[in-house]
């Protein structure tokens, strides 16, 4: 039988190596959308849109906090900033009826953008959040890399391919 992903058990959050954030609700990850190019032209019926290799728009990834408190310090400073996240995935492994644990570890490093410091109210949580502008991303399952982007030295890795290896050396990388 195969092992059946159920949900995310638990996750911690570190930042720039410090210790665990507690005030965080949950991580909106980035969505990955190449850059585009309508093509039209005699030959073709009609037109489409052609990704630009391996170049992909702005890349967004958002931290709800419950609580603010000295933990968003860093989001604030207008310094490059790394957070790591490890992920507990609960999978019920279906020859064993037992629950085992994926795990899954996401890099990120980018530049804190917006900081919604969320609203006041007596008994709720702040409900603020960060937004980091991404400019890499590392995503690993079980410590095997799923996808690593890092658009300031053209690498764009998909398991372990390495999309923009050509590129690179055809810029003279």
């Amino acid at each position: 039988m195969a092992r059946v992903p159920e949900k995310v058990n638990d996750f911690r959050v570190y930042v720039n190596g410090s210790p665990e954030l507690k005030g965080v609700s949950d991580l909106q990850l980035p969505s990955l959308n190449p850059k585009t190019e309508t093509v039209s032209g005699g030959g073709l019926m009609g037109e489409y849109d052609a990704p630009n290799f391996s170049h992909l728009e702005s890349m967004k990834a958002t931290i709800n906090w419950r609580v603010i408190n000295d933990e968003l310090i860093e989001f604030l400073k207008p310094e490059v900033i790394k957070v790591d996240f490890r992920v507990a995935n609960q999978e019920l492994e279906g020859s064993k009826g037992k629950h085992e644990f994926g795990v899954n570890r996401i890099v990120i490093r980018g530049i804190p953008m917006n900081n919604d410091l969320g609203k006041i109210a007596k008994g709720s949580p702040y409900e603020g959040s960060s937004e980091i502008e991404v400019l890499y991303i590392k995503m690993e399952y079980n410590g095997k890399t799923l996808i690593e982007i890092d658009k300031l030295n053209y690498i764009y890795r998909v398991g372990d391919v390495d999309y923009m290896e050509k590129l690179r050396a055809a810029l003279g990388m």
